[in-house]
This record gives C-alpha cells, structure tokens and sequence, in this order.
C-alpha cells in the first residue's frame, strides 16, 4: 500500500471563525488518524488581520486558548502575521507561548503552497 504525507495550512483573518476553524483541524486530525492510506500530516494555522488578536489571552481573548494548546500538543503549528501583530497593537509578548510569528502572512501562504500544502480558508 502507498502511504501519503498531507500538508494543509489553514487561514483565518476573521476573529469570528475561529470556531468554525478549529473543528475543521479537529476533524482534519480525526479522519487522517483514521485514514489507512495517512501515513503523516502537517497541519499549519496562519493568522493575520483581526483573527491574530485571539492568539493574545492577555488582551481579553484567548476564548480558544485550550483548544489550540491541544492542537499544538498533536503537532498543528500556530502562526501569527507580524504585520497583523503590528496592526493590532500585538507584540510576540503578547501572543500564545506556542504560537510562531511570521513575517508577513500572505507570503507565508504563498510559500506553502509553494511547497505544496493545500489551502483552506473556512
């Protein structure tokens, strides 16, 4: 049997999607685990514009914070656009332990899909 390596990055720049994203990732994981063909997958979530604020638990979000903590711990990378950040008066400090920022988000899409990753935007 041939087994496949999936990579996908999510994309969020809407703060009332979160939600909706991350039960996408959830039943991402889910159906890979249970795929029989799955051998990896890579799972990133990129962040810009005002969604960049609910990785920031210290400025009144972080609704989602244990959610994403657990996705962290079954390998999903969390990215935050430093434009964003800046845009939103975010600084590293601000952000998530486990969140990666990155310098701008649309290059960051674009080089994934560069490489391959599929594109989901919820």
């Amino acid at each position: 049997m041939d087994y496949t390596e999936y990579r996908v990055i999510f994309h969020i720049d809407e703060r009332s999607k979160w939600k909706l994203l991350l039960g996408n990732v959830e039943n991402l994981l889910q159906a890979a685990d249970s795929h029989e063909d799955c051998q990896s997958i890579t799972v990133e979530v990129l962040a810009n514009s005002e969604a960049v604020l609910e990785y920031a638990p210290a400025r009144g979000a972080g609704s989602y914070s244990a959610q994403m903590a657990g996705l962290h711990q079954r390998g999903v990378t969390f990215a935050a656009c430093r434009n964003a950040m800046k845009g939103n008066g975010l600084t590293e400090t601000d952000l998530e332990v486990f969140v990666v920022a990155v310098p701008a988000g649309v290059m960051e899409l674009v080089k994934r899909q560069a490489q391959g990753y599929g594109y989901i935007k919820p």
